[in-house]
């Protein structure tokens, strides 16, 4: 039986064994971003997890290098998939960011106010989030945010102000509650083969409800009946990456009773991130004799909606002999590659798609810097990794850019508008939603 760390409560409920796995044998450091970009071996997954270890063994206090260092690592998972012993990184740096949240090491008042006011607070209820939104958009359409940009008053602001700005997203006319209805029916005369529910998620309907109203659009005219309430809850990645466990597992079980995984034949996300933790709730919830069996089952119904579509056999669309040809290619995000094994996928419902060429893009699974607030938290090192993106997609020569998450999404945006580069970038079911609706209109 593997030995547990009951004894150490710096680190509770993690078993040793997870710790033990690594054999320090180096293949993970050659895709790790950080580490490449350093050459540190700290900040690599095999010195990050060699730290972990000596903590737990009490070789090494708990300290705020280390609390520092864990949120240096990006989290994409990316070693995961080259580890050959199977190490799971996921579970150590959930837990090592959990433990440098209870050890207080980074505490200090600006910090503690904002992770109060957006993580303790803005995303338990998305009504808040919603309404920062339509005061976002106020801000935007009523030409206050052209008047400070235009103005010198953004230049009296401090330097990491002005980049935080300029960051602020565009905010949709509408979001998902008034695009999407509450039940959705299969569409036509397709009588449907499946009810599904979907999930709207937070920074995808603050910012990109059209992909919502897309990718709802195309589980309908493919045999799906969508049940999609109009008060969702944040999915919980965000604080399980961030160290709050128990609001992660708050919210697990929300999700269990709004979206009871007994009732659905699959429950999709389009977001990877999003996918990629809600995947795992019985990790959450294993030890709670109530909510464990409803999370087992909730794990194996939530799908990626691209691997859905190939599951239940989506249907493509027709040639369209009108349209000229338009090189995509395509970014994976790290959670849908790494964290949820999704890679093919995407890729054959972006081959489905007349008139498009698909165009592979060199180091298509490495991270673009978003990571979550990573961007935000760590800008250096995220802008290192975005030029590199950058580089790789302007030697496709594509048009647009297909990715199946809104933090990448943005994060390409951001660059791309900086760099005044005409690219555009979308999600692939918007590419595929459009192909169906030029058929509809033929």
């Amino acid at each position: 039986m593997a030995e547990t760390l009951k004894n150490k409560p710096r680190w509770a409920g993690l078993e040793y064994s997870t710790l033990q796995q690594c054999m320090r044998c180096g293949l993970c450091l050659s895709v790790c971003p950080t580490f490449t970009e350093t050459r540190r071996e700290r900040h690599g997954p095999r010195g990050r997890v060699a730290l972990a270890r000596s903590i737990a063994d009490g070789k090494m206090p708990m300290s705020r290098a280390f609390a520092q260092e864990v949120y240096f690592c990006l989290g994409c998972l990316a070693c995961m998939s080259a580890c050959p012993a199977g190490v799971d990184y996921a579970t150590i740096f959930e837990h090592a960011r959990a433990e440098a949240e209870k050890s207080g090491l980074l505490d200090n008042p600006i910090r503690n106010a904002i992770r109060k006011t957006t993580v303790h607070w803005l995303f338990m209820d998305l009504r808040r989030l919603l309404f920062l939104g339509w005061l976002m958009r106020l801000y935007q359409r009523l030409g206050i945010q052209w008047l400070l940009r235009k103005s010198r008053i953004m230049m009296l602001m401090p330097k990491r102000l002005q980049e935080l700005e300029a960051m602020t997203p565009k905010i949709p006319k509408k979001f998902s509650s008034r695009m999407i209805r509450v039940t959705t029916p299969a569409k036509g005369e397709k009588k449907a083969r499946y009810r599904v529910a979907f999930l709207t998620g937070c920074a995808q309907d603050l910012i990109f409800s059209q992909i919502n109203r897309d990718c709802v659009e195309v589980l309908a005219w493919n045999g799906c009946e969508v049940y999609s309430p109009k008060r969702q809850y944040c999915c919980g990645s965000l604080h399980a990456h961030n160290g709050e466990t128990e609001l992660a597992r708050l919210l697990a079980i929300k999700q269990l009773q709004q979206f009871p995984p007994d009732k659905f034949d699959a429950i999709i996300s389009n977001a990877g991130g999003c996918g990629s933790h809600m995947k795992h709730y019985h990790a959450f919830l294993k030890d709670d004799p109530h909510w464990a069996p409803k999370a087992k089952l909730w794990d194996a119904k939530v799908k990626d909606i691209h691997e859905w579509l190939e599951e239940i056999g989506y249907e493509p669309p027709p040639p369209n002999p009108k349209a000229t040809k338009t090189k995509v290619t395509y970014h994976e995000s790290c959670h849908l590659a790494h964290g949820q094994k999704v890679t093919r996928q995407p890729r054959s419902i972006l081959h489905s798609i007349p008139n498009l060429e698909l165009i592979e893009l060199p180091e298509s699974d490495w991270c673009c810097g978003s990571a979550g607030i990573y961007n935000i938290i760590q800008p250096v090192m995220a802008n290192k990794l975005l030029e590199r993106k950058i580089n790789n997609i302007l030697k496709t020569g594509a048009s647009i850019v297909a990715n199946g998450n809104s933090g990448c999404m943005l994060q390409l945006i951001n660059g791309f508008k900086e760099r005044n580069l005409p690219i555009r970038t979308v999600h692939p079911i918007s590419l595929l939603a459009e192909a169906y609706r030029q058929r509809e209109t033929r």
